[in-house]
């Protein structure tokens, strides 16, 4: 089934755990968390304490996006009851292996993410390892950014590679999504869809998710 993984980086934070219960009403699966550092991607978000403050306000567990240097440093912050998948950047780590390992050892999920102008070809030694590959359809560090094409091509091929190698990794994909698009990009064997200003900056928070969900589940 294909899931929606909304991202509170376009959600009000004057009441954050107000929008994010919309999108839960609306059939959203996950809360997306963008994690900026203001080095790995030119933009500062939030930290771990802010993800926290949700805790107990949702049943959605946590997809968590560290677009962050250094992330092994700051990967036990992150988990909690809630959290089901950290992600990684390829371009962040020197030993990706090792940043996976560790964080499959604090009991969960691990990602890999690269940017549009990163090759699949980077993760050929780590398919095995990740239960997630997320693929960046802009380049990361802001919200509202427009859908860089060719980030379908990677979808596809990851597909197959997925099929041809008898892998079960989830696909995410993050940027740029919106109503217009999610179909085309669900049709490309896309599991997981993060949408954030198309979700968070609509007049009605609940009733945009129920249509995001409609059209990525009739794929």
């Amino acid at each position: 089934m294909k899931k929606l993984a909304p991202s509170i980086l376009s959600a009000d934070f004057s009441q954050l755990a107000k929008d994010v219960a919309q999108a839960e009403k609306g059939g959203a699966d996950f809360v997306h968390v963008d994690v900026m550092d203001g080095h790995f991607v030119p933009n500062i978000s939030f930290g771990a304490a802010v993800m926290k403050s949700l805790e107990g306000k949702t049943q959605m567990p946590f997809d968590v996006h560290l677009m962050i240097e250094n992330p092994d440093n700051y990967l036990e912050d992150f988990v909690t009851d809630n959290t089901a998948y950290i992600t990684v950047h390829q371009e962040a780590c020197p030993h990706l292996n090792r940043t996976i390992q560790h964080i499959k050892s604090l009991g969960v999920k691990a990602g890999v993410s690269i940017n549009p102008a990163t090759t699949l070809a980077t993760l050929d030694f780590i398919l095995d390892d990740v239960d997630m590959v997320l693929v960046m359809s802009v380049n990361p560090g802001f919200g509202g950014q427009k859908f860089i094409p060719s980030a379908l091509e990677k979808i596809r091929e990851l597909a197959e590679i997925r099929r041809a190698e008898e892998l079960d990794f989830e696909i995410e994909i993050d940027g740029g999504v919106n109503l217009d698009n999610v179909q085309e990009i669900a049709s490309a064997g896309t599991d997981i869809i993060v949408a954030g200003s198309a979700v968070f900056k609509t007049a009605d928070i609940e009733d945009t998710t129920k249509q995001f969900v409609k059209k990525i589940r009739s794929v």
